[in-house]
């Protein structure tokens, strides 16, 4: 083994709320392991997504790309060089272990470039509710839950390998719905706990969908149980790690894709969806091809708020003095900066993200003035149709972007959507627009963000319905009034 290049481990938790973290702020859900892992880490407080939802976010981390910008939800582009496949070639022993169901199904290939990779099967998702039912019907105990299987199949992955040169990428879709973890783990967050559940999310305004608010408090137990049991076996891992004696010579990254809604801003989801899987297009529909085959085909229009934006990272390393930083990072900037550490000089041509080395040395203050969080760009023409009330909907084409600064947060669709832009300091909740007081403000801010996507190589055809969108609520259409 090379001792002068470090081991890295990345764990990737699906759906995990930065501020249902101790270490975060959060002084009432138990995530003791993850809360002592910060205080031996670098720990960001201002880490947004870039990418939304799970397996764009995956592609941001695993290419270095600011995948939104040049694909959907969809294989992995051949073209584009992966972090393990570059870790490879340079002689690490790279390794995926991962239960989130969509890195290898359909030919994805989210695999590329790892010498070896397990899929722990079972968690499903809502097109295959077979699989999800029948995994379920052999859990007997708590090591029968997917972060469990996923988290010891690590650990024993280490065992064997630890004292080589690695890679280690460790991915649970927990706490994910569905929210089904012990029963000891949801009575933990709601009094006279019975065993009742909802174990899914409406995916979309919950009173409108006729759910009540204790419904959705029922369901934020669920997850904070998961959570709370994912703490549990993360903690297992990292424990393995000192076993091992790797503590001293490893880099290890925790991290998410995104977070989730509990009625904050009427949702409860992460977007407004009509789940139909045979949903149709109609015949004079102009769309994607990738679009036609997912999920996304059905997503009403759904602005991205700091509940699903804010995600924990924490870095914990040989060599990093822990403590915390308030400089603006992001997904794509992951690879890049373990490359950097790892000693290997030269990003891969296709690696836009910068790594934000520095800023874990404490050498540098900042990194990025703001960070653009998105679902896929594409443009998109027509209607579907689904079985659920053959009510024809608009394809959503112009789905809102947000752009995020410490201080400030404005989220900008298509011309028919007026902007909302949010003063953080003041309105950490988002919950007054002050658009209409401070467009000025806001404006300049979104052409920043343009001039970023520019810059990133994102299709004019997909940044021009943002400039339509800013002509239409700009400063000059509103002094004319």
């Amino acid at each position: 083994m090379n001792q002068d290049r470090p081991n890295v481990v990345v764990i990737v938790a699906d759906t995990f709320r930065r501020d249902h973290l101790g270490a975060y702020g959060n002084g009432s859900i138990r995530t003791p392991h993850l809360d002592a892992f910060a205080q031996q880490s670098v720990v960001f407080d201002n880490h947004v997504i870039s990418s939304f939802p799970t397996m764009p976010a995956r592609a941001d981390i695993l290419t270095g790309t600011f995948s939104y910008t040049h694909m959907g939800w969809e294989p992995l582009p051949r073209h584009l060089a992966t972090l393990p496949q570059v870790l490879s070639r340079a002689g690490y022993t790279t390794m995926g272990i991962v239960d989130t169901p969509f890195f290898v199904r359909n030919g994805f290939g989210y695999d590329r470039g790892f010498d070896d990779f397990i899929w722990v099967r079972g968690q499903g998702d809502d097109t295959r509710p077979e699989e999800r039912s029948d995994m379920r019907s052999t859990w007997r105990s708590e090591e029968d839950r997917m972060v469990a299987r996923t988290m010891t199949e690590a650990e024993r992955w280490l065992e064997r390998h630890h004292d080589e040169n690695f890679f280690l990428y460790v991915d649970t879709w927990d706490p994910h719905e569905p929210w089904d973890a012990p029963d000891y783990y949801t009575a933990q967050y709601r009094e006279n706990y019975t065993g009742e559940s909802i174990n899914y999310p409406c995916y979309g305004k919950w009173e409108d969908a006729g759910l009540t608010e204790d419904d959705v408090n029922l369901s934020h137990a669920g997850y904070c149980g998961e959570v709370t049991m994912v703490d549990f076996w993360i903690g297992r891992l990292l424990a393995k790690l000192d076993a091992l004696g790797l503590r001293e010579n490893t880099l290890v990254f925790f991290t998410s894709d995104h977070g989730f809604y509990f009625g904050e801003h009427c949702y409860f989801g992460k977007a407004e969806w009509v789940h139909e899987p045979e949903a149709s297009v109609t015949e004079d529909s102009s769309v994607p091809e990738w679009l036609t085959e997912s999920w996304l085909l059905t997503v009403q229009r759904s602005p991205l708020y700091k509940e699903l934006t804010n995600i924990p990272l924490m870095v914990r390393g040989p060599g990093l003095e822990p403590g915390r930083r308030a400089a603006m990072t992001t997904a794509p900037d992951i690879a890049p900066t373990i490359l950097e550490l790892a000693g290997l000089a030269g990003l891969p041509g296709t690696m836009s993200g910068e790594s934000f080395q520095e800023v874990l040395a404490g050498t540098e203050e900042e990194h990025r003035e703001f960070v653009v969080s998105s679902w896929p760009l594409y443009l998109a023409e027509g209607e579907i149709t689904t079985a659920v009330d053959s009510k024809p909907r608009r394809i959503a084409d112009y789905m809102p972007i947000t752009v995020t600064t410490p201080e400030r947060a404005v989220i900008l669709g298509g011309p028919d959507d007026e902007p909302e832009l949010y003063d953080l300091t003041g309105d950490p909740g988002q919950g007054r627009n002050v658009w209409g007081e401070r467009s000025g403000e806001g404006e300049a801010l979104c052409e920043r963000a343009i001039s970023f996507l520019e810059d990133v190589g994102t299709p004019e055809a997909y940044l021009a319905p943002r400039r339509k969108a800013l002509e239409a609520w700009g400063t000059p259409k509103r002094k004319s009034a």
